[in-house]
């Protein structure tokens, strides 16, 4: 008999309120969601509906208001703020549009970081990050500060960063924002890459395009989920160096 699998992420009746009585805004409205292990899942949503408030929900920087979120089977709610920062920095990778790298700091640096808030080894950090940076196409740019770095290299360095403690799931905030086309196509390549290796992903985007590259699409509007559509992923061109 086979044992069924734990989902990644489960929420049910998940609400975000930020203030009290006439001027409450809610930022989510009974969120109902689950995403299994190894999903490429793109939200989406105009300026406001609470896609990047559910981001940050999922990604234990925010807590609900009410609901329940499950991550892994753990009970989000019942975490201290400690077991909260050790998830954040052990079972989730996060990506921004900003790449919020230390600009006087080489990518090699960069993606040691997670890795000491980790209490890492310290014979394991050079190797684990050079591995990482060989991993997204950055072998030979270990040494560069961000500002030696093109915007698709230096959120190469961010993926690296996020990857490094092996989460089981990235989030990644509009990733491909600040890139321009062809750019923004070596990232969604990269992003697929890593899905077919069983990594789970979740990105927020506000481009169709983007989102076509993902398995499922949900769409956020005012709070609650307006429509979730599995779909058969675009396939992103791969032009990065290997």
């Amino acid at each position: 008999m086979t044992t069924p699998t734990i989902p990644v992420i489960e929420t049910h009746g998940l609400w975000r309120t930020y203030g009290e009585g006439d001027t409450a805004v809610h930022a989510l409205r009974g969120v109902d969601l689950t995403i299994e292990a190894g999903e490429l899942v793109a939200i989406m949503g105009p300026s406001g509906s609470g896609k990047s408030t559910l981001l940050n929900v999922l990604g234990c920087l925010d807590r609900p208001t009410a609901g329940a979120y499950r991550l892994l089977g753990h009970d989000v709610a019942r975490l201290s703020a400690n077991e909260l920062a050790r998830i954040r920095n052990h079972t989730l990778g996060f990506v921004f549009q900003s790449y919020q790298l230390l600009p006087r700091t080489t990518a090699l640096d960069n993606v040691i970081l997670p890795m000491l808030y980790a209490g890492t080894p310290r014979r394991e950090l050079a190797p684990r990050a050079t591995a990482a940076l060989r991993r997204v196409g950055l072998g030979d740019r270990l040494d560069h500060t961000p500002a030696k770095l093109s915007g698709g290299q230096q959120q190469r360095v961010a993926i690296a960063r996020a990857l490094v403690n092996e989460p089981a799931v990235i989030l990644a905030d509009e990733p491909t924002g600040n890139l321009d086309s062809t750019t923004t196509a070596e990232i969604l390549a990269l992003f697929q890459e890593l899905h077919a290796e069983g990594i789970t992903i979740i990105l927020v985007t506000h481009e169709a395009d983007v989102a076509a590259h993902a398995t499922r699409v949900l769409v956020v509007k005012d709070g609650a989920i307006a429509s979730d559509v599995r779909q058969t992923p675009r396939r992103a061109r791969q032009e990065r160096a290997a």
